[in-house]
């Protein structure tokens, strides 16, 4: 588990080795690096418990290098492993190395380079990278990307063959380590993702027929392969799915919120979680025998909390929760409303507040949104939200199409030739929001970022007298030149192809880039990239910056921050992230109080 005591750059993995034991320091990223920009990656952990793969990412990049630590000793190896990105570490069963994915080094720019043609590959712990041993590829199709599944105790794998960013997956199995690995599904029908196994039963979590997801079952008897609906579609989209207890915890949303439902193996319900507020719940992680774990819970008036749960009796208890000095609960209120969008449908948002604020015309508003590539944005606490409460105003989270938040039907509709549906969506949450008399054009900023960088400049492009400020952060904003760069050519399943003429006409037609109109007046506008962000290339911010500069009509400044030795956002030490939300929302809030 992670700690930060709120001084640190980076967040220390800890550990303890029995439930009385004392805690111990795993892992300490601030000694990775003197200005904290060397962050921690992902962790496994071996099998047995005596290894520790972990990844490296230097200055923000996606790049990721490898280590190992033996956990009792607390000794680094000298295995390195280099150009890992966009993989995790999966452990052999004996625990003799792990899989992952890597891409050759790049030979032109190294945060600016199309990355194609991954390896999956097989390091053995204490040799070389040299001495790894590629498993997969394919050299006929540059955009495949891979994952290994191990299955426990067994020599089953299972290989997920993705293209780009489309949640539907190719599924192939190996048998035996001297086999082939052949298809089970070996077309885009649906997602397959493997969950967990028993004898010769295999668990996924599928959308295949159902846009809600469901739970199949595979079994492996005799070279033979029967498919089965487990746990079957519900008019709710199933988030996540943990086998623990020999049973099933399926988390659903509801509404945005999480219910927990268990389900015996055999697919029939069991019982429900109750006796929470309404919020985000995750966690249930274990294996499938145990009787025991932990899950998170908040939203976004409650802090970080985390309880221990006996699933025998299904009695829970605190095991810990985020202290914040001078914050109380009561003082902050959250609504959950909906709204008619421009089409006439029903759009959820989540409206929070000090309560001693003055809801009216004045009201500073913070308007928040993503829309894209079935990520919901779900109810949980943000201490930068908090301080823009703390200053009276009022956050809205719209959870428009294009999420995942009602099931891969709500991402569809606002994807490809539907993804005007999702600037309409922002758009009319503000008009939502100002007929309620909870502020105005001019006391309204909105912001997002990535896909949400995108959504906030085509939002404010389009509707200019709407808002006041807008504040696209490390946004895709070039529509036509997304695909060239690094990993950009994978959105393509969500925007479309560029290449492709009608998808390259629905593309410039609200690409911000090309939809700046020469003196129209446009809101106040901070534009936020980093330099080594090599997932939104900062090209994309740096000339939608320059060409509204040149094309603004009025006054309005417009303005471009630029964070150095940072990337998309994950691994910001602390001190960059303070300085960022301070810089961003004090300067929002003085445009939108004219100070």
């Amino acid at each position: 588990y992670y700690i930060n005591d709120g001084t640190w750059q980076q967040s220390k993995l800890m550990i303890k080795d029995c439930e009385d034991c004392k805690e111990r320091i795993l892992l300490d990223p601030n000694t990775f690096s003197k200005d904290g920009t060397v962050s921690l990656g992902s962790t496994s952990v071996s099998n047995d418990a005596s290894l520790l793969a972990y990844s490296i990412s230097d200055g923000g990049s996606d790049w990721r290098s490898w280590r190992i630590l033996e956990i009792n000793s607390g000794k680094v190896l000298e295995d390195k492993i280099e150009w890992a990105k966009f993989s995790n570490a999966s452990w052999e069963n004996d625990d003799s190395g792990f899989y992952y994915q890597k891409y050759d080094e790049p030979k032109g720019e190294l945060l600016k380079e199309l990355n194609s043609l991954p390896k999956l590959m097989f390091h053995k712990i204490g040799t070389n990278q040299e001495s790894d041993i590629l498993i997969y590829e394919n050299p006929n199709k540059p955009r495949w990307g891979w994952s290994i599944s191990i299955v426990k105790d067994s020599q089953i794998k299972f290989l997920s063959i993705s293209d780009g960013t489309d949640e539907r997956n190719r599924l192939y199995v190996q048998l035996t380590p001297e086999s082939s690995f052949m298809p089970l599904i070996d077309e885009l029908i649906g997602a397959y993702q493997y969950l967990s196994s028993r004898d010769n039963i295999h668990w996924f979590y599928s959308t295949q027929g159902a846009k809600n997801g469901k739970i199949v079952s595979l079994e492996i008897k005799n070279n033979s392969f029967v498919w089965s609906d487990l746990v079957k579609e519900s008019s709710y989209p199933l988030r996540s799915a943990n086998f623990i207890n020999n049973s099933i915890a399926v988390t659903y949303l509801v509404d945005t919120f999480s219910e927990i439902h268990f389900f015996n193996l055999d697919g029939s319900f069991k019982e429900k979680l109750s006796g929470l507020p309404k919020g985000t719940i995750g966690g249930f992680g274990g294996g499938i025998e145990d009787t025991s774990t932990f899950f998170s819970f908040s939203n976004f008036i409650t802090p970080n909390e985390i309880y221990e749960i006996n699933l025998n009796d299904m009695s829970k208890k605190l095991f810990w929760k985020e202290d914040i000095d001078s914050y109380v609960i009561d003082s902050y209120k959250s609504d959950f409303k909906f709204y008619t969008s421009k089409d006439g449908t029903q759009i959820p948002i989540h409206i929070s507040y000090k309560k001693s604020a003055e809801l009216d015309e004045n009201t500073p508003i913070l308007l928040y949104g993503y829309g894209g590539f079935n990520i919901s944005r779900l109810p949980g606490f943000s201490k930068s939200f908090t301080s823009w409460m703390n200053e009276g105003g009022v956050v809205a989270m719209a959870n428009l199409r294009g999420g995942g938040e009602y099931g891969d039907k709500w991402h569809e509709e606002g994807m490809l030739f539907n993804k005007q549906n999702v600037f309409d969506d922002f758009a009319y949450a503000a008009k939502f929001l100002h007929s309620k008399n909870i502020g105005s054009p001019n006391s309204t900023a909105i912001q997002g970022g990535s896909n949400g960088g995108l959504l906030v400049a085509a939002t404010m492009l389009q509707n200019p007298d709407l808002f006041k400020v807008a504040i696209p952060q490390v946004g895709v904003l070039d529509m036509l030149r997304f695909h060239k760069f690094t990993i950009g050519w994978a959105w393509e399943s969500d925007y479309g192809s560029p290449d492709k003429k009608d998808e390259f006409e629905n593309l410039l037609a609200y690409s911000p880039l090309h939809n700046i109109k020469k003196d129209e007046c446009y809101p106040t506008t901070l534009v936020t990239t980093s330099e080594r962000d090599d997932r939104v290339v900062p090209s994309h911010s740096f000339k939608f910056t320059a060409k509204l500069q040149e094309y603004q009509g009025c006054n309005n400044p417009i303005l471009i921050r630029t964070e150095m030795r940072a990337g998309h956002g994950a691994g910001t030490p602390r001190e960059k992230r303070i300085n960022q939300i301070a810089e961003i929302y004090g300067y929002a809030l003085s445009v939108i109080n004219d100070v």
